[in-house]
C-alpha cells in the first residue's frame, strides 16, 4: 500500500513540474487584464529559473516513476 501511495506522490510532483513549465512558457494564462499583465510581468523576471526548474522536477520525477513501476512490477 504504501508503494502505491509514494508512486501517487511521485505523479504529483511531475504535475506540478508540468503546471510550472507551462505557467513559465505562457501556455496558461490567468484570467483578468490585471491578473495577465501581473503574470506577463512576474514570468519577465522569473521565467527562466521556473522553464529550468519545471523541467528538472519532470526529469527526476519520470526517472524515480520509472523506476517505482519497474520495482512493483517486478517483485
Amino acid at each position: 500500500m504504501m508503494e502505491y501511495i509514494g508512486l501517487f506522490f511521485e505523479l504529483l510532483l511531475f504535475l506540478f513540474g508540468l503546471y510550472l513549465y507551462l505557467y513559465a512558457i505562457g501556455k496558461l494564462q490567468p484570467k483578468g487584464d490585471s491578473a495577465q499583465r501581473q503574470a506577463a510581468d512576474f514570468r519577465k523576471r522569473n521565467g527562466w529559473w521556473m522553464r529550468i526548474g519545471g523541467l528538472a522536477i519532470m526529469a527526476i520525477m519520470l526517472v524515480n516513476i520509472y523506476l517505482h513501476i519497474v520495482q512493483l512490477l517486478g517483485g
